[in-house]
């Protein structure tokens, strides 16, 4: 009888969530999609690629280049070379790094472990300084220390370094930004929580 019962209940919710066209069909796929995704999803991706935050979506303009993928790399060089050149970075080897034309606020991010070691000048990785969210920045400079490894970072649209990227210990590692998965989506969330924010942060992203 229970096994009747729970095939019956099984039916009714298939058909109300494959075949059904209605509110309540809609309402039920997102909140089973929701619960496939958060409860399934997002843990095998976590123990996958090793860090706690497998998807990122990018919320400040901190990486991005003017034009985006159509910029123009020497022009932006040129407007950007001094702070580089500060940590002997020549537009050569920038030219080698990953995100050489940076990101755009609202992108999505994948994310996988940063293995201290493993890390390299011109990688974007993703560290936590106290702020409300993880900062994703490039590194410019790797130092040994007797406490481990230590990493400066810098954003390529900001002017100079914030004060807490000058010394980023290995504790603070999140992870490293490897692929481009979606650009712009991540405005699905963004938009929500624009109003929340200064006037400066607000909107799409200039060059600074």
């Amino acid at each position: 009888m229970e096994k009747k019962a729970w095939t019956k209940f099984w039916d009714n919710f298939w058909n109300v969530f494959w075949r059904e066209d209605s509110f309540k069909g809609w309402l039920i796929s997102i909140i089973f999609l929701f619960i496939i995704i958060k409860g399934l999803f997002f843990p095998i991706l976590t123990l996958t690629t090793g860090t706690t935050l497998p998807l990122v979506i990018v919320e400040s303009c901190s990486m991005y280049h003017e034009g985006n993928l159509l910029s123009n790399q020497t022009s932006w060089w040129q407007d950007h070379d001094q702070k580089y050149n500060k940590f002997s970075i020549s537009e050569m080897e920038f030219n080698d790094f990953i995100f050489k034309k940076g990101f755009n606020k609202g992108d999505i991010l994948f994310i996988t472990r940063a293995k201290p070691e493993k890390i390299q000048v011109g990688d974007v990785i993703i560290f936590n300084a106290n702020y409300r969210n993880p900062i994703i920045h490039r590194v410019v400079e790797i130092k040994q220390t007797e406490q481990g490894l230590t990493f400066a970072t810098i954003g390529d649209n900001n002017n100079g370094q914030l004060s807490i990227e000058k010394t980023i210990s290995e504790n603070q590692l999140v992870g490293k930004a490897s692929v481009k998965l979606v650009p712009y989506f991540g405005w699905v969330k963004l938009i929500f929580f624009e109003k929340t924010k200064s006037s400066l942060d607000r909107g799409f992203c200039q060059k600074n």
